[in-house]
């Protein structure tokens, strides 16, 4: 038998394995077996499905969390689904019990961030770019060389300003900011075929580039040379493969995790802005909890916010690694070369004006968030 059909036969068995645990023992049951390696074996099976069942009895609350994304995805894409129902469990003693639901199995994007509002599940994660439809003001994000680098995004999230100015306009939306998950920049991936690194905006004329629905960065593309062509992100490989595109920009992890290394020649980390996560919760749901469980979601939260940032250089290694076993190549600006990239499309110029002021309120409180992305905060997070 060749090894091929070895893998290919032990994740069938998995398969069955994870449906039979699940329809014995419940979903979060074999999310978690899974996870811990235990999916095998019919005693930690047992013994995995008993503590579940134990810490459900137990709890006085049962808070679904949903994403986008399978478990194994933290590897290189560090959502730290896992590790969140952990410590809310732990950190609530066991007032609240935390059921999984991940894969994208109640939606992703937009889809979880309504059913977060409309309270039909406690809590979600979607990116900030979904969440701006629900609460405008988190776009401000998106607004090129602003917070693009990882230490300027946590630097600002986790201000007083951010919070006083920011959170407010969430909460009327129905929505409580539990932690913001950095992942990485966005990135300038091109398709194979392509005619080597993008190393300034002029290699970007004319190219075809894959946008989300986002009007801010639809409108920094077209300042730095491209040819912004929406597509909507299930549609994306196959545009790629096919040429109805030719770049993209989600960060490095993203590209990995979604299936995109045989199709990538080169990747260049441009930094202009984050392509950053957030954990919600139903604000309502919240206030109704008990003065100690509240906090101790929220004590969970930022001890799942720091995990984050310690896993995120390791999650980007692994997406590299990989990556470059298919071919991809990756290239990191000059200083005269990034600063083309801020001259020409970066926040400071007057086309921004527009959005700073729809967005922050005024021209004067939007130069306090830049002041605020200035200056280092209490987290530390590594840059690419």
């Amino acid at each position: 038998m060749s090894t091929e059909q070895e893998i290919s036969e032990l994740k069938s068995e998995e398969r069955r394995r994870f449906l039979k645990i699940a329809g014995t023992a419940g979903f979060t049951t074999a999310v978690v077996a899974a996870a811990g390696g235990t999916l095998m074996s019919s005693e930690a099976a047992a013994q995995t499905a008993k503590e579940e069942r134990e810490r459900e009895q137990a709890a006085d609350h049962v808070m679904t969390i949903a994403t986008a994304y399978i478990l194994g995805a933290s590897r290189s894409y560090p959502i730290m689904q896992l590790d969140f129902k952990e410590n809310i469990q732990n950190a609530t003693n066991g007032k609240v019990y935390v059921k999984l639901a991940p894969g994208g199995q109640l939606g992703a994007g937009g889809a979880l961030a309504s059913k977060v509002q409309n309270g039909t599940i406690q809590a979600a994660q979607h990116s900030l770019s979904n969440f701006a439809p629900f609460a405008p003001t988190v776009d401000l994000i998106n607004m090129p060389y602003f917070c693009g680098a990882n230490q300027r995004f946590v630097n600002l999230v986790t201000s007083d300003v951010w919070k006083k100015e920011v959170h407010p306009a969430v909460e009327a939306k129905g929505f409580k900011p539990l932690f913001y998950v950095v992942i990485d920049p966005r990135v300038v991936a091109v398709r194979k075929g392509g005619a080597g690194p993008v190393k300034t905006p002029a290699d970007l004329d004319g190219v075809k580039f894959r946008v989300p629905g986002s009007k801010m960065l639809q409108q920094y593309y077209r300042m730095v040379g491209a040819n912004p062509t929406p597509v909507a992100w299930g549609e994306t490989p196959s545009a790629i493969k096919q040429g109805v595109a030719d770049a993209l920009d989600p960060s490095v992890g993203a590209l990995y995790v979604f299936g995109f290394k045989d199709i990538l020649s080169w990747v260049t980390f441009s930094q202009a802005v984050p392509d950053s996560q957030v954990y919600s919760c139903n604000l309502e749901w919240f206030n109704g909890l008990p003065a100690d469980v509240q906090a101790g979601i929220e004590f969970a939260s930022e001890i799942t916010a720091a995990q984050n940032l310690a896993k995120v250089p390791a999650a980007r290694a692994y997406a590299m690694a990989e990556l470059t076993k298919s071919g991809v190549q990756f290239y990191s600006p000059t200083a005269d070369e990034l600063a083309q990239w801020k001259e020409a499309g970066g926040y400071q110029r007057a086309e921004w004006d527009p959005f700073k002021v729809e967005l922050a309120g005024s021209m004067g409180a939007f130069d306090k968030l830049v002041e605020a992305a200035d200056t280092m905060g209490r987290y530390y997070v590594h840059d690419a």
